[in-house]
């Protein structure tokens, strides 16, 4: 996106959203830094992910705000919103008739990206996310590992140097070695970019191995929202609960 971002880099106040008298998520009021990770921790149902769209505006409050950049997502055109924000679901959403490298360049070919400016960063990202141009570029999705999959999903995302990245369950179709692999070079990544990065999962073990801060939702509303060392602290019933589950407990528990 053409403005800069600035701290913090998504604010929102008092949000809330219901379709056809069910509230999805109630007075969301909280701030995302930038280049901070936040974890949205919560059950399915909980509002994780109907928080997250709110950000690139593929929902809109209807009550309260959402500000990015600070400008309310309604203030903004939505494709430039959107092109502005990587965005990464569990299933990649990688167009199953372009090759790898056409699905990673797709933005920056739509933001009027050189020929030659956009097969670098292909390059580049590829190798960024553990693969080579080279061998991987040509293959298509059907070709790829979910693995490798998950790792065009997040090249993809990062293609036009988005400064705020989405995930929405990104790891959660991978096997139990794949996806703590793939954690593992996520949080490497993270910390290599700088990106501010809001991530969705109902991982508990993932949320600790991920976040600067975890928010936790329970029945649409924010019921934590804390570090990850004082959150194993909280007393809130529902946080307790995927403390034992994620045996993240601590040491006096």
């Amino acid at each position: 996106m053409d403005e800069t971002i600035t701290q913090p880099a998504v604010a929102f106040r008092g949000a809330s959203v219901s379709i056809d008298g069910a509230t999805l998520v109630a007075d969301l009021t909280f701030e995302v830094a930038g280049g901070e990770t936040l974890v949205l921790l919560g059950r399915s149902g909980s509002g994780k992910t109907t928080t997250l769209r709110l950000i690139n505006r593929l929902i809109e409050p209807t009550a309260g705000e959402v500000a990015v950049g600070g400008r309310a997502t309604t203030a903004w055109d939505p494709i430039r919103l959107r092109r502005g924000i990587g965005y990464v679901i569990q299933e990649t959403g990688l167009l199953p008739h372009f090759t790898v490298a056409r699905n990673v360049g797709l933005v920056p070919e739509l933001e009027g990206w050189e020929t030659a400016r956009i097969a670098d960063r292909v390059a580049e990202l590829l190798a960024l996310v553990g693969l080579d141009s080279g061998q991987f570029g040509m293959r298509f999705p059907g070709e790829l590992s979910g693995g490798q999959r998950q790792r065009v999903g997040v090249a993809r995302a990062l293609a036009a140097d988005p400064p705020i990245l989405l995930m929405d369950e990104p790891f959660g179709a991978l096997d139990p070695l794949t996806r703590a692999e793939m954690q593992r070079e996520f949080r490497s990544l993270a910390e290599r970019l700088g990106k501010t990065i809001v991530f969705v999962t109902h991982d508990v073990a993932e949320a600790f191995a991920l976040a600067t801060r975890i928010g936790l939702f329970r029945d649409g509303r924010l019921v934590e929202l804390e570090t990850p060392d004082d959150f194993r602290r909280s007393s809130d019933p529902e946080a307790r609960a995927f403390l034992r589950a994620g045996v993240v407990l601590t040491n006096d528990d």
